[in-house]
């Protein structure tokens, strides 16, 4: 797996590009004019690992709730705006770290260059967003059903406009909700440019369906080395989102953080219950930020192996779990204690 190679920026104190750690993100769904409901529902993305948060700027009463915002959260704060470049001045002056806009849906020449000089002169990097639902219409009609052509020439078109101004403080996104026509279309553009790729499938869907798609979209582009920051973009709690997109990077073994559950399938075997156990150990520790593995194994044939290679692991044998701890077995223990115990193990490990 070869990363590949693209310029730096940085969004507050988070790099993205060049040799930084692929960033995982996520976007609000409140209302943003909501400042209390809105800093309630980032903590908890930041609690969960969130390392950068963008939120919907639908009009001015929002853009003038960024400041208020920004000030009673810890990480980066990205505004989400279309048509109007008004509401990327006021977010600017209220201090945002990131805009996101396309420069060719903002306005004419004139007041697309007065948002790049407001973000040159704070520093500010601009993410270009192109979206497959969302395309022009002449590119539509041109690239008839080559979807991933009209978005790389539409990112493309938006790119030009922000260098013929000398920016370059650039992040560039190519979301479709469809996998394969997402993927091309990132391979082609990462041949064309070296700006920072934000890479998500967007409308991916339910919290199972989208964890599929995504798992398989951004799983095939992170391992071909494209890939910088990243979105799980689902219909369900912006929690979920962060959350699956560590458990992709951990898969990849490009990020570790929090708990990796090793459990078995189940079978006829197994000889305690391991799906209840499995799924209750992983609700008790989602607050555990250290990478840790951990083993909830059903019987003697791979469990004492699978629980040995892990921090901590148990095997089943007949309403009994054997406890393993980084290699060694440690002791006995009834099923019923069983998820207390592991809780217990993990929390003094740490």
């Amino acid at each position: 797996m070869v990363r590949r190679k693209t310029r730096t920026i940085s969004i507050g104190n988070v790099k993205i590009g060049g040799t930084a750690p692929i960033s995982v993100q996520s976007m609000t769904n409140t209302d943003t004019r909501d400042v209390e409901a809105t800093v309630r529902q980032i903590k908890q993305l930041e609690r969960a690992g969130c390392e950068i948060i963008r939120i919907g700027i639908p009009d001015m009463e929002a853009a003038g709730r960024v400041g208020e915002i920004k000030e009673k959260i810890s990480i980066p704060l990205v505004a989400d705006i279309h048509f109007d470049y008004r509401l990327a001045l006021k977010t600017i002056e209220q201090g945002v770290h990131a805009l996101r806009i396309n420069p060719g849906n903002i306005g004419k020449k004139d007041k697309v260059k007065a948002v790049v000089e407001a973000a040159r002169g704070k520093g500010i990097p601009i993410r270009i967003g192109v979206n497959s639902g969302s395309l022009e219409k002449d590119l539509k009609k041109k690239y008839n059903s080559s979807i991933p052509e009209a978005m790389v020439e539409s990112a493309m078109r938006h790119i030009r406009i922000l260098e013929d101004m000398d920016f370059h403080d650039i992040k560039i996104s190519l979301k479709g909700s469809n996998v394969m026509e997402t993927i091309e279309a990132y391979k082609i553009i990462a041949e064309k440019i070296d700006y920072p790729l934000h890479i998500g499938i967007t409308e991916a869907g339910t919290l199972f369906s989208g964890t599929i798609k995504s798992s398989l979209g951004l799983g095939i582009l992170l391992y071909e080395g494209i890939g910088d920051t990243l979105r799980v973009s689902l219909s369900s709690d912006p929690v979920d989102e962060v959350r699956v997109g560590f458990e992709i990077l951990k898969g990849l073994n490009l990020r570790q953080r929090g708990v990796n559950i090793i459990s078995c399938p189940t079978c006829s075997r197994q000889e305690i219950d391991v799906i209840q156990l499995a799924g209750d150990i992983e609700k008790r520790l989602l607050h555990i930020t250290n990478p840790l593995s951990i083993a909830v194994m059903g019987c003697v044939v791979n469990g004492p192996g699978e629980a040995k290679n892990a921090d901590i692991g148990i095997t089943g044998g007949k309403g009994i779990a054997t406890l393993y701890k980084r290699g060694r077995m440690i002791k006995k223990i009834k099923e019923d204690k069983v998820l207390e115990v592991m809780v217990d193990e993990v929390e003094s490990m740490i």
